[in-house]
């Protein structure tokens, strides 16, 4: 088996990741923006396209509106890419999955829906940190579903990650808890703990989750894991409404958006963080374990904009 702190391979490009949202409604602005004036009808194109890219009807109208007014851009496009940037969450740019103790494991809790590459993103972070140096534990505490903690074991295998699992159907608070436990003992610098893909409008299913982090705050009162919420950036604006319920529930620190490469909507990212305020801290572009990038707001501005670096 290859060993997983090998030499990382040339890292996935964000620009290509992104050529679907620049070839949709970036194209769009682009061909506004490429008019020597924008004449009224103009802007009401550009509150449509950025409509169509994902950014939501009511932040795209405010976007327009405050562009319009700015008098220290030198063009509509350098208005329009300000107002943008100034919807994305304020952010520590030093920010990593380190702990908040000293001597303690970082936890991070993996949530989300059913079906947006939750198990993946485990994966791909898992690798990410096993090949950092970092020694990592997977938490299997999806015990609703009976292939999920054999396709976690399968993605520890690769990362040269540990896992801790209990027997399908049992309680994932217990799952949480004996990892907590393996993790201090070991010595292990993350753990990642895996949760039923769940429906946010299942209250019970919300409650349990509300149960985990209970369980962690408990376990190490001083740890404040990072509550990572696994978003498929094709489910578009739906996937806002999941956001905010399971910020409600579990209090979410950051946004993993997945499958970035096969929209042409990249404006939820926008719309995400312009409402909820929580950062989005990795972004998935392609299948392969490398492909999950820590999320770069200037830089995917710049791909957006179908700009180089």
């Amino acid at each position: 088996m290859t060993d997983a702190r090998e030499a990382a391979p040339a890292a996935p490009d964000l620009e290509a990741g992104l050529a679907r949202s620049r070839g949709g409604f970036m194209s769009r602005l682009r061909g506004i923006f490429g008019a020597t004036t924008i004449a009224e009808a103009d802007w009401d194109g550009v509150e449509e396209a950025l409509i169509a890219g994902d950014v939501g009807g009511g932040l795209a109208m405010r976007v327009v509106e405050q562009a319009r007014g700015r008098r220290d851009a030198p063009s509509a496009e350098a208005a329009v890419r300000a107002e943008l940037a100034a919807l994305l969450a304020p952010r520590d740019p030093d920010w990593d999955l380190r702990p908040a103790v000293a001597g303690h494991p970082t936890i991070i809790l993996v949530v989300g829906v059913n079906g947006t590459g939750k198990t993946t993103t485990i994966g791909k972070l898992a690798f990410r940190e096993t090949r950092a140096g970092r020694r990592v534990l997977l938490a299997a505490a999806d015990t609703f579903r009976a292939a999920a903690a054999e396709q976690l074991r399968i993605w520890a295998d690769r990362a040269g990650a540990e896992i801790v699992a209990h027997a399908p159907g049992a309680d994932p608070g217990a799952v949480v808890f004996d990892a907590l436990d393996a993790a201090i003992a070991r010595g292990v610098d993350v753990v990642i703990a895996d949760t039923a893909g769940r429906l946010h409008t299942r209250g019970n299913l919300m409650d349990e989750l509300s149960k985990i982090r209970r369980i962690i705050d408990r376990r190490l009162p001083d740890a404040r894991p990072e509550t990572l919420f696994v978003l498929d950036a094709t489910t578009g604006q739906n996937g806002l409404a999941q956001a905010v319920a399971f910020h409600e529930a579990v209090g979410l620190t950051g946004i993993v958006l997945t499958k970035l490469d096969s929209t042409a909507r990249g404006g939820i990212v926008f719309a995400i963080e312009g409402d909820l305020r929580v950062p989005v801290r990795f972004v998935g572009v392609g299948e392969g374990r490398d492909d999950l990038l820590p999320f770069d707001p200037e830089a995917f501005i710049a791909a957006l904009f179908g700009e180089d670096g």
